[in-house]
């Protein structure tokens, strides 16, 4: 080999080059390493309700290590996602100096039994309110159609002036719900829209102008529902859906009502 002097020139360069390829490599390791390039601004943007200045504060002390070129944006949006009100977080560098930092918060629908909050999203997440919530109750894989479904009830019960309270699903599929006005309503597990519209328009129309105080709705009937009043009210009242008859008295134990 070393009679070929063409060989070792190859080998020469090749060394050379390597050598400064590694020299080059440590200098520019040195130099983004050094304090010269510190991250001097954090920016915050979004619509934040919950999340604070002081929680920012901590988590810019605590993980927000290495200056502009070797901070470590994963966890540093890490970070800002374990605060209990952040959804989604973007974190970008921006020459020469900042870091932005978008925030996207969790906007709390209702309660989940008493464990967690559900977002708007049907999703779950771990945070305080003082904030008068709805309560949802199900098995846990059924958060997003509770949810779903508390906003189609919602609609239909809005036109009677009801406001809901609770939702509960049960493990076999079958959805109750509490009103503000102390009425609990069995929906059942088929037709459920179409039943509660019909007993929204019953209560509209005949049920809201008598002088009767409902405590429960058993919409389970193909062609109506039956209601109950209070056990201390001894009269109970039979109601067509129809506007113009007259409601008469009677001593049943519920008051039921033909669609």
């Amino acid at each position: 080999m070393w009679d070929k002097p063409r060989l070792l020139n190859w080998i020469a360069n090749l060394l050379f080059a390597l050598a400064v390829v590694l020299f080059l490599y440590a200098l520019l390791f040195v130099v983004v390493h050094l304090p010269i390039f510190p991250i001097r601004e954090v920016k915050v943007e979004g619509q934040l309700a919950h999340v604070n200045r002081e929680q920012i504060k901590l988590i810019v002390a605590k993980h927000l290590k290495g200056n502009f070129f070797t901070l470590n944006l994963e966890k540093t949006r890490d970070a800002f996602e374990k605060l209990p009100w952040a959804r989604n977080v973007s974190v970008r560098r921006r020459w020469p100096d900042k870091l932005d930092v978008s925030i996207e918060e969790h906007q709390a629908l209702a309660r989940w039994g008493n464990i967690a909050l559900v977002n708007t999203h049907g999703e779950l997440f771990q945070a305080a309110s003082d904030a008068e919530l709805p309560v949802f109750y199900g098995p846990g894989d059924g958060v997003m159609e509770v949810t779903k479904s508390y906003g189609s009830y919602s609609q239909v019960l809005n036109k009677a002036d009801i406001k809901i309270v609770q939702v509960t699903l049960s493990p076999r599929r079958a959805w109750e719900i509490k009103t503000d006005k102390g009425l609990k309503i069995a929906l059942g597990r088929v037709d459920m829209e179409t039943r509660l519209d019909k007993f929204a328009r019953a209560y509209t129309s005949t049920l809201s102008q008598l002088n009767v105080k409902v405590t429960y709705a058993d919409l389970r009937y193909p062609n109506g529902f039956a209601v109950r009043k209070p056990a201390n009210m001894k009269s109970q009242v039979k109601v067509p859906l129809s506007e113009t008859a007259k409601p008469a008295l009677k001593t049943n134990a519920a008051l039921q009502v033909k669609a």
